[in-house]
This record gives C-alpha cells, sequence and structure tokens, in this order.
C-alpha cells in the first residue's frame, strides 16, 4: 500500500513538471527537414489534421513564397501530420486563408502578456519565430523553461 502511494505521488509529480512543456512525440525527420528548413517545425498538435491538409495542399502559395515539396516527401509530410495532428480544429479560418498557428485561440492566450512592439525587434520579426524564444523549438519543443526572452 504505501508503495503504491509512492508511485502515485512520483508519477503526479512528473507529470505536473511537464505541465508547460509542448511536446507531443517525435518530430518525422522529412517534416523536420522540409519544413523545418525554413522555419521551425511546428509541434503538429498545434494544428487540427484538416488544418494541416489546408496548409500543405497549398505549398505554392505558402504564407508568400514557394514550399512545394516532391510528392513523395509530401505524402510522408502529410501522414505524420495527419496522425500527429490536433483531432479538432485549433483556429478559426474563414475564406480562403490558411490556419496560422499565431492566431489560434492557445497562442494568444499564451503570449497575451506580450507587448506588440516585442515581436517588432529586429532578432525575433514575428509571433512564428518560435526559436527566437524557445530554445527547443527547433527539435518540436516548446517549453516555459526553456525560455529565452530576447531584450
Amino acid at each position: 500500500m504505501n508503495k503504491l502511494i509512492v508511485l502515485v505521488i512520483a508519477g503526479l509529480s512528473a507529470s505536473l513538471s511537464h505541465a508547460g512543456n509542448i511536446q507531443w512525440g517525435k518530430l518525422n525527420p522529412t517534416y523536420a527537414n522540409e519544413c523545418g528548413s525554413c522555419h521551425v517545425p511546428f509541434p503538429a498538435r498545434l494544428l487540427g489534421r484538416g488544418e494541416w491538409q489546408q496548409i500543405t495542399s497549398h505549398l505554392d502559395k505558402h504564407f508568400g513564397v514557394d514550399a512545394s515539396v516532391d510528392d513523395k516527401s509530401l505524402a510522408e509530410i502529410n501522414g505524420y501530420l495527419q496522425q500527429a495532428g490536433s483531432a479538432k480544429a485549433r483556429t478559426q479560418v474563414t475564406g480562403d486563408k490558411l490556419p496560422r498557428i499565431t492566431q489560434s485561440p492557445w497562442f494568444l492566450k499564451e503570449h497575451d502578456d506580450i507587448a506588440p512592439s516585442y515581436w517588432k525587434k529586429a532578432n525575433i520579426k514575428s509571433p512564428s519565430n518560435c526559436g527566437a524564444c524557445h530554445g527547443g523549438a527547433e527539435q518540436g519543443h516548446i517549453s516555459e523553461r526553456d525560455l529565452k526572452m530576447q531584450h
């Protein structure tokens, strides 16, 4: 009985220590290489599966650039995003706009204390530059413990 209580408490402590850490599974290497060559390979759970499909269906017009990849890579990336993406939508996109993680309610709530001028700093440039403040972002980790706020 005492061992069980110790195990439950240890498990609870471990769970709570990761509450501010967003990391859902290992990044797919093709996703990390292709998408990560231009920006941080965002954790797939930050958008819904349908949202990822919208994005990968328009890679020729990916937020103002042509981010097209070969068919084999696209199939692998889509498979990964469908498996690892959220079951529900994270944004409320209207019209022909693409979903943006930075416009999701979760992102806005997590970053509501950051002044708009902060995003305009030369070494940050945009809210989508996760790596500017989150140390493990390039590996798909977004943790408050790894924050390195730019001054």
